[in-house]
């Protein structure tokens, strides 16, 4: 039966066109064993069904160094986008005062934190407060680009990104 299902699991990976590769189960499943209840405690004797055993063949795709330089790209835009309204007041305040990388970093992360907690505050669950939070940050996004696409001599995002990394200091 498991040498029937490894082949039917093979087939299917090599249909959909990905890598296959044939591994054994990594820890065996304790038979499951299933019996059935008497209905009636009258009756007297139980009837049990026979055990079943199910085992469990895993296959498993590799993953190229693309999908981990995408997965920590986007856990990078995440942190970003989450501290997007304190890192534009820090660009902000940049242009008034010089900051370092480090400084910009925790300023921002400082800010984004105050300003969910202020929505916190105001507004009952934690769920609504968050959405009405990210809410804000594709509206302070929006304007960043509206920032950037009418303005000819200040390139906005570029300026953060030197900000962040420590290039402007």
């Amino acid at each position: 039966m498991s040498e029937e299902l490894n082949n039917e699991n093979v087939e299917n990976a090599a249909a959909e066109g990905a890598p296959v590769q044939e591994t054994a189960p990594v820890e065996q499943a304790a038979p499951v064993e299933e019996t059935v209840a008497p209905v009636d405690a009258s009756a007297g004797s139980a009837t049990e069904a026979p055990s079943v055993t199910q085992t469990q063949v895993i296959v498993q795709r590799e993953r190229g160094f693309a999908h981990y330089v995408g997965f920590a790209l986007l856990c990078v835009l995440c942190v970003c986008f989450f501290f997007m309204p304190g890192i534009a007041l820090t660009f902000g305040v940049s242009r008034l005062v010089s900051l370092n990388g480090a400084a910009a970093w925790i300023f921002s992360a400082i800010l984004s934190f105050v300003i969910w907690l202020i929505f916190k505050l105001k507004i009952k669950g934690f769920k609504k407060s968050f959405y009405f939070y990210i809410g804000l940050c594709v509206v302070v996004l929006a304007a960043l680009i509206a920032i950037e696409v009418l303005t000819e001599n200040l390139n906005v995002f570029a300026s953060i990104f030197a900000l962040l990394t420590g290039a402007a200091g």
